[in-house]
């Protein structure tokens, strides 16, 4: 049986707590927090890192050890990046300790990302109340591992259709979100704020605020931030009934909204609704709609494995002869021959 990994994995990769000029002092000693970030291959290197520097800087800015982490990868072996840079890692899916917290990293390809054993792993962690996270798509990994439970993950805004259509739960819009029993962030610069958050819960929002400066993040973001705005902030300010309808229509793609619907949303005639789409957005709302349905229809054939009906399905068409020829007028080329 394979023994978990002992403490000289972790000193291995965080023995040196850099000093710096600026200094934060802790009332006394801290204990330290452990992580171990599994880097699934294709994994995303801005999430990654921008999880990882926080942590960092703290035990810099304090000079204590206040988190330490090892790097795993599925078979101990180095692991390709989304941007094809290579990062050594200290251990394979060797067993972790009850106290770490094991962090799945992955970007691309995330559906597929883990073999089974990494799912049996974090499975064996969860089971002896080993603490887990998600950075980026990683959340696909933990829901395939069937360890999301009742809350709902962040997932970056582009893989949000495909992850509701492959496990039947909404992700969260946030950039991250601390769960009772797992933790997640979109990806991006969200992991800075995710890790900023967990400082503050940690050791206080004085360090947090501290490390934040360090990283020149000038604007700590709340967990309910949310990623992507569904239209523009100056056009929902000046044209707060189209940003309504707009939203209407992202809630409504499965069963598409019919023009007086939208009209009732807009609050005017359907006649007044298609002129104002016309000055504002340049575009009538049925085209408008449409072209909402088809790129949530492209994210699917790009996340899932789903088939062309079911994604034709899935984003409001009758059948896959008429979603086929809808797409290929707005892309160029057939759902074929995209995925």
């Amino acid at each position: 049986m394979t023994r978990p990994a002992d403490d000289q994995s972790f000193q291995r990769a965080t023995v040196v707590i850099p000093r710096g000029v600026a200094h934060f002092a802790l009332p006394g000693p801290a204990s330290t927090r452990d992580f171990a970030f599994l880097a699934l291959p294709r994994f995303t290197l801005l999430a990654f890192s921008s999880a990882i520097e926080p942590l960092r800087i703290a035990n810099q800015l304090t000079q204590q050890p206040l988190y330490r982490w090892r790097l795993v990868s599925m078979d101990g072996a180095p692991v390709e990046s989304s941007a094809g840079v290579r990062i050594e890692v200290d251990q394979g899916l060797d067993p972790l300790t009850r106290e770490t917290t094991a962090i799945v990293c992955s970007g691309t390809d995330a559906s597929q990302a883990a073999d089974r054993k990494v799912l049996s792993w974090l499975r064996d962690h969860a089971r002896k109340g080993g603490g887990l996270g998600a950075i980026c798509t990683g959340a696909y990994t933990l829901a395939r591992a069937g360890l999301l439970g009742d809350d709902s993950p962040a997932v970056h805004w582009e893989n949000r259709p495909a992850f509701r259509e492959l496990f039947d739960v909404e992700p969260l819009q946030q950039i991250y979100v601390i769960g009772r029993k797992h933790f997640s962030c979109a990806g991006g610069e969200a992991g800075v704020d995710l890790m900023l958050a967990l400082i503050a819960q940690d050791h206080g929002q004085k360090l947090a605020d501290a490390v934040a400066e360090m990283c020149l993040h000038s604007r700590r973001r709340e967990a309910n931030a949310t990623q992507k705005a569904a239209f523009p902030a100056p056009m929902s300010s000046r044209n707060p009934a189209v940003a309504r309808v707009i939203a209407a229509m992202k809630a409504n793609i499965a069963t598409p909204l019919d023009r007086d619907q939208l009209a009732e949303v807009f609050g005017r005639s359907p006649r007044h609704l298609e002129r104002i789409f016309q000055s504002v957005l340049q575009e009538t709302p049925k085209g408008y709609y449409l072209g909402l349905r088809l790129e949530e229809a492209r994210n699917l054939l790009a996340d899932t494995t789903l088939s062309i009906l079911e994604i034709a399905v899935a984003t409001g068409f009758n059948s896959r002869s008429s979603f086929s020829k809808a797409y290929r007028k707005r892309f160029g080329m057939s759902p074929a021959r995209y995925r």
